[in-house]
């Protein structure tokens, strides 16, 4: 049976975010809200491809790199809990068009591609904190984190010696 790997295309945080976003994690959560994301784990999915073949992953990255999708700016201005899922996450209040746009593209290829897209609607966020099974206090509004998106990354999720471990296999840029 060929071997197949956990895959998704998503948005890498600048190294200086994924610092600045787990030292206001850590001032505004307590370590009971729930079990906080690695720092190197953080990110913003665009496309859960799930475990797919080699054949399946070349044909998506060839997909991938036929995206003609000009560059933007995000925001992070926004959180929130999701307690069914039991997630803590930072977003976007207004999400720009240019991230809803890239997120539609690659969803609508895996789709087609026969890897399987949650039927609810695209809510484009970074997980901070899993296991949050209890009310968590989200801090006011006021933060905000910005930064120049230039590029998509195809990541692979591994599980390694009891840890999640994302290694970027690929990258795209975006039209400046």
């Amino acid at each position: 049976m060929p071997e197949s790997k956990r895959l998704f295309f998503a948005l890498e945080l600048p190294a200086d975010i994924q610092t600045q976003v787990v030292q206001w994690r850590a001032q505004h959560f307590s370590p009971e809200a729930g079990r906080p994301i690695a720092t190197a784990n953080l990110h913003l999915t665009l496309a859960f491809l799930g475990d797919i073949s080699a054949e399946k992953q070349r044909a998506l990255e060839s997909l991938a790199g036929r995206i003609r999708q000009a560059g933007f700016t995000l925001n992070l201005d926004d959180a929130g809990h999701w307690l069914r899922s039991r997630v803590v996450w930072l977003g976007s209040r207004q999400p720009p068009r240019g991230l809803l746009q890239l997120a539609d593209m690659l969803r609508a290829q895996a789709s087609r591609s026969g890897c399987y897209q949650s039927p609810q609607p695209f809510h484009p966020h970074i997980t901070l904190l899993r296991d949050a099974s209890h009310a968590v206090t989200i801090p006011p509004p006021g933060f905000r984190w910005s930064f120049q998106v230039s590029e998509f990354v195809l990541y692979e999720s591994q599980f390694i010696q009891g840890r999640t471990r994302y290694t970027p296999l690929n990258r795209w840029t975006l039209k400046i």
